[in-house]
């Protein structure tokens, strides 16, 4: 069961690895909250209020300690457009509808669904915004949209891998101080003492401000404003949820703690909310950043607390400071971070994965890469993963046949019946030559679904057609259940059979 964090009962330790975790995360959210805020053609502060509230809100309601959330790009994304057609107010109102989309998914304990999401997606999902992430990096190479040449250029790679290099070795040295903190220190020192000549924050955008301000949404009450924002809202909801719970997984599996999806749902939507009422382009969770909080040593609150205070601080009074911090930092601290996202293992074992799961995995990370579309990417490889596994049920359907001393025919069904393998059942039957009285046992098999029930229905049928007598025995509670729900549609005849015991059902 999770706990709540208690302060006191927290090491100094450990309480100092939160707060360097969380000081370095906060550096790492700024450059990503800002390109994202101007790509989508919005103010920059807004960006930094969503890292912010986001931050601050899933800290105190989430239900995964060491999760970071923030103004996302994968949410973002989805949002430039109806920004760009039809103003920030409409954008706002977006962001407000996609949280309570997302407190219903929470409230009605629907967060559970994530765990119908396959391995082979997770490599997938994880593969393909290892490779975004990274190439996110790469666009921080450019100056005024073209790519920068020359000494520019030597001494943002030159700057960039001695940043990639602090973070590999300094573990080695010791593990008291994040090895991302100390690199984003140690280049900024270096830029500043030397007067060298490179790309900093402040040439992206500047990062000073006031606190944010509660703001209805300026967008006519009706339903034509519903049908514009809905379809917006919709998708930044589902992609929001994704994202987290996916991350929320990935989080268990590295803590080997369990976080609570459905209370994350809620701390998301609230978030969402807020920001949409506060000025924040809204967010979700942020893998990376997870990951740069988990690897500086917190598994805390009080990480994203400090994250999201720390963030505050830097837009009321801090932009000097941080404005003038190296891109070629926090560039190297992000592409380790993607390096450490990749999953290295899928290589390792993709000989002992099925052919369908290998395509699965890499078909959703291009889907990712290529459309940046997360939701649509981990959507499809659920569906394709979920149609696999019915072709392969279909197939396990099989009937043994013979003749008792009465001379009635029985047929032991082994195998599920459900809409993939109607067809297969069907053919099992030899209507015309067999007896007239015909019994099917379902011990070693279970009627799933409707078509299944419509299937026995249809053989029922044919052979009542034939002066025929068709007996269904051996059905499992659930199995009756579904045929007291078709009454009037299907006629089966039932036997009873009291010394047959079978599973409750899930």
């Amino acid at each position: 069961m999770e706990k709540a964090v208690d302060l006191q009962s927290v090491s100094r330790l450990n309480i100092k690895n939160e707060i360097l975790a969380g000081l370095t995360v906060a550096m790492t959210m700024i450059p990503e909250s800002l390109s994202f805020a101007i790509l989508a053609g919005l103010s920059p502060l807004t960006g930094l209020y969503a890292a912010f509230l986001m931050g601050l809100v899933t800290c105190v309601l989430g239900g995964r300690p060491g999760m970071v959330s923030g103004g996302a790009g994968a949410t973002v994304v989805v949002l430039i457009a109806l920004a760009a057609q039809q103003g920030v107010e409409y954008l706002f109102a977006a962001v407000v509808l996609a949280g309570i989309m997302q407190l219903l998914v929470g409230v009605f304990k629907l967060g559970k669904f994530v765990r119908l999401i396959p391995q082979p997606v997770m490599y997938g999902f994880l593969n393909g915004l290892a490779i975004i992430i990274f190439m996110a990096q790469v666009q921080q190479f450019k100056s005024n949209n073209s790519w920068m040449q020359g000494i520019a250029l030597y001494t943002m790679i030159a700057l960039t891998l001695l940043t990639i290099l602090i973070v590999v070795i300094f573990p080695k040295i010791t593990k008291a101080i994040p090895a991302s903190l100390v690199a984003i220190l140690f280049v900024f020192s270096l830029v500043i003492l030397f007067g060298i000549n490179t790309k900093k924050v402040v040439d992206i955008a500047s990062v000073s401000g006031s606190l944010p301000s509660f703001h209805i949404p300026q967008v006519p009450l009706s339903l034509e404003t519903l049908k514009i924002i809905f379809p917006y809202s919709l998708v930044m909801a589902g992609v929001g949820l994704i994202e987290s719970l996916l991350t929320l997984n990935m989080v268990d599996e590295i803590t080997g703690t369990k976080g609570k999806s459905n209370k994350e749902a809620i701390a998301q939507g609230t978030a969402n909310v807020i920001n949409g009422f506060f000025g924040g382009m809204g967010g979700c969770a942020m893998v990376a950043q997870t990951l740069v909080n988990l690897n500086a040593g917190a598994r805390s609150r009080f990480s994203t607390l400090v994250a999201a205070i720390a963030i505050l601080v830097i837009i009321l009074v801090g932009a000097p400071f941080i404005e003038q911090i190296p891109m070629a930092a926090l560039v190297g601290v992000m592409m380790m971070v993607a390096i450490g996202t990749f999953q290295w293992v899928s290589f390792r074992i993709i000989n002992k994965f099925p052919k369908s799961d290998i395509f699965v995995g890499i078909l959703v990370a291009v889907i990712t890469v290529v459309l940046h579309n997360l939701a649509l990417a981990v959507l499809v490889g659920v569906i394709i993963s979920a149609l696999v596994f019915a072709w392969d049920n279909a197939k396990r359907i099989r009937a043994k046949k013979y003749v008792d001393d009465m001379g009635t025919k029985h047929y032991e069904i082994y195998g599920p019946l459900f809409f993939g393998s109607t067809a297969a059942f069907l053919e099992k039957f030899d209507m015309d030559n067999d007896p007239d009285q015909i019994v099917i046992d379902f011990k070693d098999s279970r009627v799933v679904d409707m078509t299944a029930i419509d299937a026995l229905n249809k053989v029922t049928e044919r052979y009542a057609k034939l002066g025929k007598t068709l007996h269904i025995k051996h059905l499992s509670e659930d199995c009756r259940l579904l045929l007291a729900n078709a009454q009037g549609m299907v006629e089966i005849n039932l036997i009873e059979d009291p010394t047959y015991r079978v599973m409750p059902p899930n």
